[in-house]
């Protein structure tokens, strides 16, 4: 039964999800000195709690199906919580990196639980709306974090870990209001293995499109600090409010879902989505010009803005009847598989070439996955807007 605290606790656990990477993501150039590390390496502290959030899913992957949602939610809130503040008191890489891999440990009970309760608790378009509001609340995360970790860092490099310590009281209130939505005769079901629903092709389809939205998010959030500091000056709290940029885009866009995937469907939005962020990648190799730095910012939050809304919809409608949990779960595994590649892949390219070639390889993958999203026009045309 749904009540009036249900969705915007959801969407409090969502905010938080998101702030895992986005908080840090303009500090993150100016830990390289204290840190003793590189510009190479440091993306890792993003790179680390990801490859660890990944890891962890699989094994929520394998339980979400056969336990209370609540059960699994609350104390990933929790770890998530101490193991952040933790991080406040590393004084070396090593440390901060271990931590950081704990702190994944917790993450990756909050979104994939919370986008399953979703699918529970919703039907429809309003199944649409919900993840719309969910992504909206994702928007404003990757508006809000940026800048509350970059006027943070201005009192310490390591202060905005002390950010994530909140979700130990979320954790005790979603305990209290938040509703369990796993039936009980749906745990005693017999469910298919989840290794053969992959091989349905929608799914493994729609997971690959996860992969591929969060790798190209990755690389704003990791590189473009990188320009605004050394062509343009920025500190820390200015790169944070300019990152903010595509959340205000993201979030004006996805709190449209419902009405964008009526008019339009799905597959259009996933083409014109993908499309606008490669040209954003794109525009990026060739401007010297800070307005023009930030209006690409603000156009490639319009594209995520359409693509993840109409993504979290799919990943709970293609699930087969039993399994919604397990299929979400390796849907976010995906998410930060490509959080997680992104730093790897494209350190290699910057350290054989420059920002630019950075850019241009993100440019010319979005292009890759708007074609295929195209040409695979028909894959989702049987599912219920």
């Amino acid at each position: 039964m749904k009540g009036k605290l249900d969705l915007p606790l959801i969407c409090l656990v969502a905010f938080f999800s998101m702030s895992a990477g986005a908080l840090l993501g303009p500090v993150l150039p100016f830990m390289v000195e204290p840190l003793n590390t590189s510009r190479e390496a440091v993306g890792l502290i993003l790179g680390m709690y990801t490859f660890s959030t990944a890891l962890s899913m699989i094994f929520v992957s394998f339980i979400t199906d056969r336990v209370g949602r609540k059960k699994i939610l609350v104390p990933c809130l929790l770890i998530n919580g101490i193991a952040g503040l933790a991080c406040y008191f590393s004084t070396d890489m090593a440390t901060l990196l271990a931590l950081r891999f704990v702190q994944g440990m917790g993450i990756a009970g909050m979104l994939p639980i919370i986008m399953t309760m979703i699918g529970e608790l919703y039907t429809g378009l309003d199944r649409v709306n919900a993840m719309g509001k969910m992504s909206m609340t994702t928007g404003i995360g990757a508006v809000s974090a940026p800048l509350i970790g970059g006027i943070l860092a201005s009192y310490g490099w390591n202060v905005p870990f002390l950010f994530y310590g909140l979700t130990i009281p979320l954790a005790i209130i979603v305990a209290v209001f938040l509703p369990e939505t796993n039936p009980h005769e749906n745990r005693a079901k017999k469910r298919n293995s989840i290794i053969k629903a992959l091989a349905e092709f929608r799914i493994l389809y729609t997971i690959i499109l996860s992969f591929s939205i969060f790798f190209l998010l990755y690389t704003m959030v990791i590189y473009v600090p990188f320009i605004l500091k050394d062509n343009f000056g920025f500190t820390a709290s200015q790169a944070g409010l300019a990152l903010g940029l595509q959340g205000i885009a993201m979030a004006t866009v996805s709190s449209r879902a419902r009405s964008f995937s009526a008019r339009y469907g799905k597959q259009k939005l996933l083409v014109t989505g993908f499309a606008i962020t490669g040209i954003a990648l794109g525009g990026l190799i060739l401007t010297e010009s800070i307005y023009h730095v930030l209006a690409l910012i603000f156009i490639f939050g319009t594209g995520f803005g359409m693509v993840q809304p109409q993504l979290n919809t799919l990943a709970t409608q293609v699930a087969p009847p039993g399994m919604m949990g397990g299929i979400v779960s390796v849907f976010n595994i995906m998410k930060y598989a490509g959080q997680t590649a992104a730093p790897l892949v494209l350190a290699v390219v910057l350290f054989h070439s420059d920002l630019h070639m950075v850019f241009a390889t993100s440019c010319t993958f979005a292009f890759v996955i708007a074609f295929s999203a195209y040409s695979f026009k028909g894959v989702y045309e049987s599912l219920d807007e």
